[in-house]
């Protein structure tokens, strides 16, 4: 556009109106490239729902927990390979340290040099006519030789063997059931995260509104502060009034501040919980200020706590692989069969004609073991099934303190829950009478009958009982998160009920 332009502006005329296009131009692709910027570094607006599919799309400790899942999976679906026969080959080419000795008879062949001798060649050699034609030599003489040679073999060597046991059978279950335990891993570590993710994202949207809050006192202060300059300045109030409303002013400020640095380091770590760059922009969706209290049975809440809490369906699993580990120790005491095939085929140079000739031997074996020594009480395998057994003992009664433990939880939880509401209906009252008070105590203030501290002492007041209102009903929601999380439902299942 701008070399277009360039040409255009070859001719004199036109030469201002033409520097006025690249000016534009120019100013028009910087407004652009400021707009791509400027939609770059738009804050990403999330829902719960939405930031926990970020999370678990991107989190590099989920990512982890996939890898070892997909390991096992492969380790299960190819459990079958055991039945490979072990198949090698092997080739050798080899050269004894010992030579071996060639010997044999060689003819003596007439040479022109022994004529001078007097001999002549009728006397070594005798030429026989063929029937077909051409002649063969016959020779009268002949002597005998002897020297070493290196003896030099070629090996090939191929082996074929299968070793077959009860207990590979049961190792192909043990890997089916590691593979289903790596699942419930998987599983747990994902309700883990996804509980963290939600419970953060509350925590976030309270320190936002305590934000709000601390920022409308100190639109609050700011506007007393003016109250009282305007009333020093008429002579209806003293100079001391108006100081203490300028250092409350000040005092508030550090408290917004270090307010605003905890809300920054949490959404750093929030970001980075959803994989995403510490300095990432990220806009919360604020929830639903209604929040409705649930009813909950907590008999029915300990029954599915028991049988779907994650770490207990992880444990379970658990338990079965170790059963299965000593069904393996037991069945590798059975006899063991044992098929093997092997071939040796040996190439080996001969010293009289220096060809190569082939040697080969090979064995069929069908071999039935047992290893007897592993039948003593005392062996180092009957331990290891006694210790097994021990393992398995311990398991189930750590997943019997697992239940008690999670029906106590449960039943806290729901207890807590339940405080949480009573504690929020008894707050709502509170935050009424507090702004009523703060209400009246501030036209009094303005009349002239109540000074500067009874101000400041009753916006405290109200701005505490927002707080702690606040911090009920995001208490009560994590509360819900954390009850889901023990008894295994979906995340949504309780805390989507008490935001309708």
């Amino acid at each position: 556009m701008k070399k277009e332009c360039q040409k255009l502006c070859s001719g004199k005329p036109v030469v201002f109106f033409c520097l006025i296009m690249i000016v534009l131009i120019n100013a028009n692709l910087h407004a652009q490239e400021a707009a791509v910027v400027s939609e770059d570094n738009a804050p990403i607006r999330l829902t719960p729902d939405e930031a926990v599919e970020l999370a678990l799309r991107n989190n590099l400790g989920l990512a982890s927990s996939r890898v070892n899942l997909e390991t096992r999976r492969r380790a299960s679906s190819l459990s079958w390979n055991q039945f490979i026969p072990n198949v090698s080959i092997a080739g050798t080419y080899n050269r004894d340290n010992t030579s071996s000795v060639r010997e044999g008879m060689a003819p003596f062949a007439w040479d022109d040099m022994l004529s001078l001798a007097g001999l002549n060649k009728d006397q070594f050699e005798l030429s026989i006519p063929l029937p077909g034609g051409g002649t063969q030599t016959l020779y009268h003489y002949v002597m005998p030789y002897s020297f070493a040679v290196p003896q030099w073999q070629l090996i090939a060597t191929l082996q074929v063997s299968l070793n077959l046991n009860a207990a590979m059978f049961e190792n192909m279950n043990r890997l089916r059931l590691d593979y289903e335990t790596g699942i419930l891993s998987y599983e747990k570590a994902k309700a883990q995260l996804e509980r963290d993710i939600r419970k953060a994202y509350h925590n976030i949207l309270l320190l936002q509104e305590n934000i709000n809050l601390l920022r409308g006192s100190f639109a609050n202060v700011e506007r007393q502060v003016q109250m009282a300059q305007a009333n020093y300045n008429a002579g209806f109030a003293p100079e001391l009034t108006l100081l203490q409303a300028r250092v409350a002013r000040e005092n508030m400020r550090p408290v917004i501040d270090q307010a605003e640095n905890g809300l920054k380091l949490s959404l750093a770590q929030f970001a980075m919980y959803l994989g995403m760059g510490y300095d990432s922009q990220i806009e919360l969706v604020p929830i639903s200020d209604n929040i409705n209290f649930i009813p909950l049975d907590v008999t029915e809440m300990i029954s599915q706590a028991a049988s779907g809490k994650p770490d207990i369906m992880e444990l379970r699993h658990t338990i079965l692989m170790l059963e299965s580990a000593r069904k393996i120790q037991v069945f590798a005491l059975t006899p063991s069969l044992n098929l093997g095939w092997n071939t040796n085929q040996a190439f080996l140079i001969n010293p009289v004609d220096d060809k190569w000739q082939r040697v080969g031997q090979g064995s069929l074996s069908i071999t039935v073991a047992l290893r007897l020594h592993s039948l003593i009480p005392y062996s180092a395998d009957s331990q290891g099934i006694r210790n097994l057994e021990d393992q398995i003992r311990t398991a189930n009664i750590g997943l019997a303190q697992l239940v008690n433990g999670t029906e106590i939880e449960v039943y806290n939880i729901v207890l807590s829950l339940e405080r949480i509401h009573l504690n929020t209906q008894v707050q709502t009252q509170t935050v009424a009478l507090a702004e009523q008070a703060y209400r009246l105590t501030e036209q009094a203030y303005r009349a002239g009958f109540q000074d500067y501290f009874q101000v400041q002492s009753a916006e405290q007041s109200l701005h505490q009982a927002r707080v702690q209102l606040l911090e009920q009903q995001f208490n009560y929601l994590n509360g819900l998160i954390d009850l889901e999380y023990a008894i295994g439902v979906p995340f949504g299942t309780l805390s989507k009920r008490s935001e309708q």
